[in-house]
């Protein structure tokens, strides 16, 4: 059975979604078998502003899913070599999106053994490109219905994270990204 966030779910503020969606669970059918995993850390990117975004640089074919409706699935490759999922936030025509940065696994753990191989439990999916990696996440998943289960891949509620349980901090690896951008808290982290 299952249970996406709606759209309005997505349709508010960046960082208010960015916090909310810890705690939620992140759903994943891979070749016939479900995946899942509690969202642990996430980021928020907002609009062509921010210079930490993608969208700095306006719409291009690559920013173009971050300018359509919200909870929609940006993924894009990086560094040559990572794959990054972002759910799309607020209103459509304004480049927003939370980067889903961490999960712990709950569901499917001997496929994401299988696709992480020689990895210790906990790093399998510490990290945005661990976690895509995991649950075979790539291009074919930019710009599919979050908010839909028959795209294969959504997010549903999950538990409760208290505020006393997340930590808020600047993004990570923003490494040329100038000030304030660089430094903005706008990374959310829960400890569970």
């Amino acid at each position: 059975m299952s249970n996406p966030l709606p759209q309005a779910f997505y349709y508010r503020p960046t960082l208010t979604v960015a916090r909310e969606l810890l705690g939620c669970r992140l759903v994943r059918i891979l070749e016939g078998e479900r995946l899942s995993g509690i969202i642990t850390e996430t980021e928020g990117y907002i609009g062509e502003t921010d210079l930490g975004c993608h969208a700095r640089v306006g719409r291009t074919p690559r920013t173009q899913v971050m300018y359509g409706p919200a909870g929609r699935a940006y993924v894009y490759f990086t560094y040559g070599m990572h794959w990054m999922l972002n759910a799309v936030t607020e209103a459509e025509g304004f480049p927003a999106a939370v980067l889903i940065r961490a999960i712990e696994t709950e569901a499917g753990l001997s496929v994401v053994e299988s696709r992480r191989k020689n990895v210790a439990a906990r790093n399998l999916t510490n990290g945005p490109a661990k976690l895509t990696l995991a649950f075979g996440i790539d291009s074919q998943q930019n710009n599919i219905d979050l908010t839909n289960s028959d795209s294969g891949l959504w997010i549903e509620p999950g538990v409760v994270i208290p505020d006393s349980s997340v930590t808020i901090g600047a993004r990570v690896g923003l490494y040329s990204v100038p000030e304030p951008w660089k430094s903005i808290p706008w990374r959310f982290l829960a400890k569970r």
